[in-house]
């Protein structure tokens, strides 16, 4: 055993391995937030008046619909607004069979603004809440009846235009004069397809343009019209099947060329070296939506075929005249080029590309805009029709150039969450997406750096939480320029980009984002400014190599082709591993660099959770290793279980309810720990598994809320028998449908329960001592709420989801075999690769 090679072991892969359990049924818990009295008489009497002055307006809301072109649907939107500092119980206010349906919800002001539709002929349902209300003779134990709802209701009125704008409040036009692009979200409502079209005809009617194309989720319909802000003002009566408004996005980030002074022999010299599969190979494909790619540059000619080459738009054509995809396929395929000119060594390619043009050129959709989402979609069928069974990773350089979403789901997030969970086919073949976080710009706030980077949100849609989102890192810190003198790097070595994005000033209940950083380049500054420069950036495949083989590249787009590339090289590596593996699999292999604890953790002292998860939404969970992702060690083994499970049942008559957990009892190193004793050992674990989105503007913890389902993992303890391990499990359970945080506390975790489950990829690490590892041989996943839970009448409780859990153990800087015990205990002889 001294004399052989520690590392490069397969990991090992479990599948179907995990036991399930029943949870039992969680007990319902009361709680929430106090609403103070009001003067019964007084309170009831003036919201009665409010709703019977919306009678009339009702009437002619419905005339002007019929006279539009509706022939049914006929009703009014009514906002409810709160007391300050008062929660509105605004779930209450939808009566669905009915048909009053709750459309969005809004905060501001420490005010909640609700917006409901209701049909002509029921508002009387309100009428009655706050009749029963102000009868005394139906008080319950707790007071006047619907207390709870109508005490916190201040006003209600007709909605108007600021109503159903759920977007950023300061991008809300407000001139009567101005045009723009209006994103449509619609409500169901029974009849997706007889509601859009009943929108089509009557915006038509009105004089709005519809750009072509539909979005599709399982309660919303998004559209996109154009036209005058006075204009949608005096059609919201006939326009009340609206649910949400939101402002059409513009995209996208591209960059300049910086050309360096590079030799065309140089490309013959490395194609010599490269090794490539067959063009009929059974191998991974990055598939690049970008501005096209020209496969007539000598290092790509081999990789990309000319049948592999798409676009959305036929007119389009399928080359790049851009240059922004053809540098994105060159790191792709090979990387930063500069690593492999330097070298003698050969170079093996694993993967192939494919290409489709999503967007012509730099802010093509600017003045007007198309349906992103519906494009992204439209891209994905384009190459899945040609090749339907490859195995691709999607790579996406393409953002908006606005960060107001700040984590909200938007139409086209969702459409990528949408499409990696494989929604038309229910989940059967899901995908994986990298996305690109998106930049910093402006060299003046490269000058701010890092508070810039804290500042500036992650960029539309790489707030997906199905898709592996890029930020930026640099070990780019050393200027060749002869010129450049005067300048220094401004990131140092290993530190945050001054290009990327972070998910810093998001609300704290969206996901952690970035989930990792690659290399991305650098900038410097002098005295006087920021600059960009040739020797802080990556090196590419130029457009046109009759001019020059080379370019340069940089930001969040070259690190998401870098990702692109590693997980391609996973995929051809490991071929039957599930898109969700693979992404658990990068995120689990990244570290964070010494630099970037540097910067945003404290200096001295052990670093809180909050302030570790603060370090997550900067640099995500770190710079990934290809090294790491692909093998196991002697002293650091990697198990990867891909597994099923029911996270929802309903019985006959009842509603939905959790149902199972499964348990993994993994192959433990028992007895190689428990003679390690005191030494100090890590055990990570990732969960990595894809929601199906329902996007809407109705609450983020209300039963409206936008994951299909959540997971959750735990680890057995040391003192803990598994029969208390399954108690403490369910416990957790039942605090996660009640919204309880208890003190649960296992501070050995770096992040903790309480920060790590956001998203749908959770990644932690314990660290301690290995005796006490030696005991935690067990881990539980179980589900979390979703929509499929509280959303009933959408029949998706009874689907089965699939998750990949990803357990390390490492004991680093000792030597110890702690790899051959486990393959010992499952028969997989030790090969060395």
């Amino acid at each position: 055993m001294a004399d052989r090679e520690p590392n490069n072991h397969p990991h090992f892969i479990f599948q179907n391995s995990a036991q399930p359990e029943h949870f039992t049924s969680p007990s319902k818990g009361g709680g929430g937030t106090a609403i103070p009295d009001r003067d019964r008489n007084e309170h009831g009497g003036a919201l009665l008046g409010k709703l019977q002055q919306l009678t009339p307006v009702l009437n002619d809301a419905a005339a002007q619909q019929r006279q539009a072109g509706a022939d049914e649907g006929f009703g009014l939107q009514i906002e409810f607004e709160s007391f300050p500092d008062v929660e509105l119980a605004f779930e209450s206010l939808a009566r669905e069979s009915s048909g009053i349906e709750l459309r969005n919800v809004r905060h501001g002001d420490n005010k909640t603004f609700a917006t409901v539709f209701v049909p002509d002929g029921k508002l009387e349902f309100f009428e009655k809440l706050i009749t029963a209300y102000l009868d005394e003779s139906k008080d319950n134990k707790s007071g006047p009846s619907h207390s709870k709802l109508l005490n916190a209701i201040s006003e209600i009125r007709a909605a108007t235009i600021q109503a159903l704008w759920t977007d950023s409040p300061d991008t809300m036009p407000t001139d009567d004069d101005e045009h723009l692009w209006w994103e449509v979200w619609l409500p169901t409502r029974g009849d997706r397809q007889g509601v859009v079209n009943q929108f089509r005809e009557m915006a038509v009617g009105l004089n709005f343009r519809i750009a072509p194309g539909e979005l599709y989720f399982p309660e919303r319909s998004v559209l996109m019209v154009y036209g005058s802000v006075g204009q949608m003002k005096r059609s919201m009566m006939a326009l009340n099947s609206i649910a949400e408004l939101r402002c059409a996005k513009e995209t996208a980030e591209f960059f300049d060329d910086l050309a360096p002074d590079e030799q065309p022999q140089w490309v013959d010299e490395l194609n010599d070296r490269l090794s490539l599969p067959d063009n009929d190979a059974d191998v991974p494909y990055v598939c690049l939506f970008d501005t096209g790619v020209n496969n007539g540059h000598p290092l790509l000619q081999h990789f990309i075929a000319n049948a592999d080459k798409h676009s959305v738009e036929p007119a389009w054509g399928v080359e790049d005249t851009e240059g922004h995809g053809t540098e994105m396929a060159g790191l792709a395929l090979l990387g930063n080029l500069t690593d492999v000119l330097v070298t003698n060594e050969p170079v093996v390619v694993s993967h192939r590309l494919e290409s489709v043009k999503l967007i012509p050129e730099d802010g093509a959709n600017g003045g007007d805009p198309q349906l992103h989402g519906y494009l992204t979609s439209e891209a994905v069928s384009r190459p899945t029709i040609t090749a339907p069974h490859r195995k691709r990773v999607y790579s996406m350089a393409i953002t908006a150039r606005d960060n107001r979403d700040r984590g909200r789901p938007s139409a086209w997030s969702a459409t990528i969450d949408r499409l990696a969970f494989d929604t038309d086919e229910q989940g059967k073949s899901p995908r994986l997406f990298v996305v690109s976080a998106g930049n910093i710009k402006d060299p003046n706030a490269w000058m701010e750096y890092p508070d810039s980077n804290t500042t500036d949100g992650i960029h539309d849609p790489a707030q997906a939480w199905n898709a592996l989102t890029v930020g930026a890192m640099t070990n780019l810190a050393r200027i060749t320029e002869a010129d450049a003198q005067q300048y220094a790097p401004i990131a140092e070595i290993g530190g945050l980009s001054p290009f990327s994005t972070t998910s810093q000033t998001w609300q704290s209940h969206w996901p952690l984002k970035p989930d990792v950083v690659f290399e991305g380049g650098n900038a410097a500054r002098d005295g006087l400014g920021a600059a960009w420069m040739s020797s802080l950036s990556l090196l590419t495949t130029h457009l046109n190599p009759t001019e020059r083989m080379f370019t340069t590249s940089n930001a969040t787009s070259a690190a998401s082709a870098l990702c692109a590339k590693m997980a391609a090289q996973l995929m051809a590596r490991y071929p039957e591993l599930w898109p969700e593996s693979v992404r658990g699999l990068i995120v689990h292999s990244a570290q964070w660099t010494d630099a970037m604890k540097r910067m945003f953790l404290p200096k001295r002292g052990e670093p809180t959770k909050a302030q570790t998860t603060e370090l997550v939404r900067h640099c995500g969970f770190g710079e990934p290793s290809l090294e790491r992702a692909m093998w196991s060690a002697d002293n650091s083994l990697t198990m990867i279980c891909e597994e099923f499970l029911n996270p929802f049942k309903k019985e006959k008559g009842k509603t939905p309810q959790l149902r199972d957990m499964n348990l993994h009892s993994l192959p433990w190193p028992l007895q190689e720990l428990e003679a390690l004793g005191e030494a100090p050992v890590e055990m990570r674990v990732t969960l990595s598994y894809f929601i199906e989105p329902n996007p809407s503007a109705r609450g983020v913890t209300s039963r409206y809320r936008y994951e299909s389902h959540g997971l959750r993992f735990d680890v057995k303890r040391p003192t803990e028998s598994e029969a208390d391990f399954r108690a403490r499990i369910n416990a957790a359970a039942r605090d996660d449908e009640e919204r309880v945080h208890r003190n649960d506390n296992d501070p050995n975790w770096l992040i903790g329960k309480k920060n790590r489950h956001k998203g749908s990829l959770h990644s932690d690490t314990w660290k301690g001592s290995a005796a006490e590892l030696a005991s935690r041989g067990a881990i539980a996943v179980y589900p979390s709420l979703g929509w499929w839970k509280t959303r009933p009448a959408l029949e998706r409780y009874d689907q089965r989801i699939r998750y990949s859990l990803v357990v390390s153990i490492n004991a680093p800087d000792i030597d110890v075999d702690l790899y051959t015990p486990v393959a010992n205990q499952i028969g997989v002889p030790v090969v060395i690769e």
